[in-house]
């Protein structure tokens, strides 16, 4: 082989070897370098949101002053409830499956699901009672079949009240297209409508009406509340409602109103959240509800609410875990914020540095490496020089060959630079190529001698 043919392959050699770990060293700076990447994308991407939006209910309606209750539970821990109005239970859940509007969560009220797809939406638990009353003229009443032929206020179409409304007179023979007649009006002129004799009996619910109102009605001569005497059979037949009570001289004792117990009917209202609700918001959102709700009530007793009641939405897991065992003990031990903060270091960066301590502990021994790996190659070809140098058949021409080969690497090997900490590996190689390059002088005297 000629000396040029030598210099190319050699240096072909070493730079395939040394290419090959330049590229191993840049492929581990650049795993490094990713993994902290998508540590920081996700320590900030998986930070708990600090704030919600709600759909509630119409102006003064029992769900707007729940959400107001919830806005100024939630503000303690630093997050902020939206409030969005709307026009009650029904009106709530089709804004929930919008996907075009941005809200979080909603109170929808049981019956309202029908034949909707409800599949990207699950509940967080039942949080009331909502009792339907119907407030009416003349002579009390105990069938509903006797409204029929009547003027009847049953609220707006899509409403929680006009669905509920709709369902119980059917079962008592009273539909649309007969002969009794249905109005919708807005609750403080429904209620002026019934004080003038407008229209015959005025169904309610908290979600579209006052309380301020229907304590005015309770409160006028010559209206009734109509009293549920057939309570059990509706709830046995229509299976979202449960049986009320409300008690005498509930609404004021002074007065003693309501005169007499009064049954009623009603479902549960559920807060209805999207899928992808946050499960440190859900945490947040069942700590004020239970804040909100867990005290006695006109048709709840104490503890009662929040619960994890499933009717046609699923009960997420999020809130099942908080019904079970209650928000987790950085939540409970630490404000908000920095329970946010921790949790993102115990996910994120946690694995994180357990993931690159042992990359941190290679990383010398990867570094060794691809200095031995400059060195170790002219080693071969030492030995091959060597090998040739010993041959018996050797002559003056191929000695002289094989020394200005030694002379190349030599050259080439003074001007590498190699960090003073691996000085042992680069001061042994240039020793080896002192001692054959003593062993061809030998070699070569031999043949002049000869």
């Amino acid at each position: 082989m000629s000396q040029k043919n030598f210099l190319a392959k050699t240096l072909d050699k070493i730079n395939a070897l040394y290419g090959g770990n330049q590229t191993l060293s840049i492929s581990v700076i650049a795993i490094t370098i990713l993994a902290i990447g998508i540590a920081v994308f996700l320590f900030f991407f998986t930070a708990a949101p600090n704030t919600i939006t709600i759909t509630s209910g119409p102006e003064g309606s029992s769900y707007q002053k729940t959400a107001l209750k919830y806005q100024k539970i939630l503000a303690r821990d630093g997050i902020t409830l939206k409030i969005l109005p709307s026009d009650g239970s029904n009106d709530n859940l089709r804004t929930l499956l919008n996907n075009k509007i941005n809200v979080d969560v909603g109170f929808v009220q049981g019956g309202d699901v029908k034949d909707l797809n409800i599949d990207s939406l699950f509940s967080l638990g039942s949080i009331n009672y909502q009792p339907l009353m119907i407030f009416y003229h003349g002579e009390p009443k105990t069938l509903l079949s006797e409204f029929k032929g009547q003027k009847l206020d049953i609220g707006p179409d899509g409403s929680g009240t006009h669905t509920i409304a709709l369902a119980l007179l059917k079962a008592n023979g009273i539909e649309l297209g007969g002969d009794t007649k249905f109005v919708s009006t807005t609750s403080a002129e429904s209620i002026q409508a019934l004080l003038d004799n407008r229209i015959d009996a005025l169904f309610v619910m908290g979600d579209s009406t006052s309380s301020d109102l229907i304590r005015q009605l309770l409160r006028t001569p010559d209206i009734n509340l109509f009293n549920f005497t057939q309570a059990d059979g509706y709830t046995r037949r229509i299976n979202y409602l449960n049986k009320l009570e409300l008690p005498k001289g509930a609404i004021d004792f002074g007065k003693n109103i309501p005169t007499e117990d009064v049954n009623l009917v009603g479902p549960t209202v559920e807060l209805i959240a999207r899928r992808n609700l946050h499960p440190t918001l859900s945490d947040a959102l069942l700590e004020a509800a239970r804040e909100v709700h867990s005290t006695a009530g006109l048709y709840r007793k104490r503890g009662e609410f929040p619960a994890p009641l499933e009717h046609e939405f699923e009960i997420s897991k999020d809130a099942s875990r908080f019904y079970a065992t209650g928000k987790s003990f950085l939540y409970r031990t630490f404000p908000f914020w920095l329970a946010s903060l921790i949790n993102r270091i115990i996910t994120v960066i946690v694995p994180l540095v357990l993931l690159m301590v042992p990359v941190i502990k290679l990383a010398p021994a990867i570094y060794r490496w691809r200095i031995q790996s400059r060195i170790y190659p002219w080693y071969k070809n030492l030995l091959e020089i060597e090998r040739d140098a010993l041959k018996p058949s050797i002559n003056n021409k191929e000695i002289e060959e094989l020394l200005h080969k030694l002379d190349f690497i030599e050259k080439t090997v003074n001007k590498m630079k190699i960090p003073a900490s691996y000085g042992d590996l680069f001061y042994s190689l240039r020793g080896n190529i002192s001692f054959v390059h003593e062993r061809l002088a030998s070699v070569r005297s031999k043949l002049t001698q000869t």
